[in-house]
């Protein structure tokens, strides 16, 4: 009896054996445990950390760098007419960085008026104006409407020498003459302009006017 279980335990412990070397030496053979496109399955304790993602770095774009310039700004004028500073914002536009046209009004002095005080009427101003003739004083003229009215006009002159010597003669003559500087609103053009190189600007020799000047001014 011992014998016969001796025996059986030796077959049985044979077949474990032999299944073993079969079975369980798949990976020292190059073979693996599961059939062919099957993705091999593995504890979760057998599986190597995941490494951290790496933040991306944040980088600004870079800004074009901007080429050094000396900038300044000035006004040309004042320009006798609209056509004049629209002619000249032409002849300097490729220099220019900005421009802009603006009008000011501005009391001009037209000259000096020689004059008698105004009557009353104008058969007054009349009167006075034959005496003045009896005096063989000529070239007056008597107003008849406006501001000025029955007014006895003795000469508008641009050069006040002239206007004081026609002043002294109607004064000499016994009238009460007046002299009045003569001014009126009138619009002025200028060109507002903010340049790149001022160093090599020469305006100058675009627009040789000698009216038009220039001077610093505040940038726009």
């Amino acid at each position: 009896m011992f014998l016969r279980l001796l025996f059986v335990f030796l077959i049985t412990l044979n077949i474990a054996v032999g299944a073993w070397l079969l079975l369980g030496q798949d990976e020292s053979l190059g073979r693996s445990a599961t059939d062919p496109g099957v993705p091999e399955l593995h504890l979760l304790s057998e599986q190597a950390p995941a490494a951290a993602p790496v933040a991306a770095a944040s980088v600004a774009p870079a800004k074009p760098m901007a080429p050094s310039a000396s900038y300044a700004c000035m006004t040309l004028g004042p320009f006798a007419t609209p056509q004049d500073l629209r002619s000249a914002r032409g002849l300097l536009a490729r220099e220019l960085v900005r421009a802009r046209a603006r009008q000011e009004q501005t009391t001009e002095l037209r000259g000096w008026w020689v004059h008698l005080p105004a009557s009353g009427s104008r058969a007054q101003a009349l009167a006075e104006a034959r005496k003045l003739q009896a005096k063989h004083i000529t070239d007056y003229f008597v107003v008849g409407s406006g501001d000025q009215q029955n007014t006895v006009s003795l000469g508008l002159f641009k050069d006040p020498a002239n206007a004081h010597k026609r002043l002294e003669q109607v004064v000499a003559a016994g009238f009460p003459a007046q002299l009045t500087e003569r001014s009126e609103q009138v619009p002025q053009y200028w060109l507002d302009l903010v340049v790149a190189d001022s160093a090599h600007f020469d305006w100058r020799s675009r627009i040789p006017d000698p009216s038009v000047g220039s001077h610093s001014s505040g940038c726009f």
